[in-house]
């Protein structure tokens, strides 16, 4: 006669080929599995521990548990990685690294770029409606990384693009446009986006860095200020 425990581990291991086939898939998480298998969460876990230890999942802290052996060479999906990034977190990122992508930019500009650039800010101070803004906001900084003419950058900002697509940033942006409105908000990233774009048609990095941390030093704080 099958113990509870056995049970409850026969029914985990129908969910897991049900929820997650592939190796790679990512099981539910813990507080769904307990509940679809019935058992306490004691129980689920020292079934995962077993499965584990078979080499038929894997665990990463902070991620979830996965179907298969643990990889020694391939990272988390992108996707988790922007499930698991806050608005808070993106701004932290993106005031690290693009004040030092538009110094690249400053150095590496072709006549064209700055070109580019510039329709970049006007297609910005033409938005609408803060749909609009965002798309261009997202465009200028995607743009300053391709005049830096580094490839890994460029990836950067596309990565962090995403994470801007997601439903608590907009619910994010959406309180900050609601307090400080949109015609004035638009108008200030559009002033930040030109000294930007003037510092790297002067081939200035030094100027281009200052630019670029201060702008997003105010959207850091108009977010803050922003949270309820």
């Amino acid at each position: 006669m099958r113990t509870d425990k056995e049970a409850a581990r026969g029914r985990l291991w129908r969910i897991i080929e049900e929820t997650a086939p592939a190796p790679g898939d990512r099981l539910p998480p813990e507080r769904l599995l307990k509940d679809l298998v019935g058992c306490s969460r004691e129980t689920l876990r020292a079934a995962l521990r077993a499965f584990e230890a078979e080499g038929e999942v894997w665990r990463h802290v902070g991620q979830g548990t996965f179907r298969g052996r643990a990889p020694l060479w391939r990272p988390v999906k992108d996707t988790l990685l922007l499930e698991a990034t806050t608005p808070a977190d993106l701004m932290d990122a993106r005031r690290l690294l693009e004040p030092q992508v538009a110094a690249a930019a400053a150095m590496r500009r072709e006549t064209e770029d700055t070109t580019h650039l510039r329709r970049c800010v006007a297609e910005g101070k033409a938005a609408r409606n803060r749909a609009e803004c965002e798309r261009a906001d997202d465009a200028f900084h995607q743009t300053v990384a391709r005049v830096a003419c580094n490839p890994v950058l460029i990836a950067l900002l596309r990565h962090f693009s995403g994470t801007r697509c997601r439903a608590v940033w907009q619910r994010e942006w959406d309180r900050t446009y609601r307090r400080v409105g949109v015609e004035e908000f638009t108008l200030v990233h559009c002033g930040h986006h030109e000294e930007v774009v003037a510092a790297i048609a002067d081939r200035d990095p030094r100027a281009a860095h200052r630019a670029m941390a201060h702008h997003l030093e105010v959207v850091s704080s108009a977010m803050r200020d922003a949270d309820p």
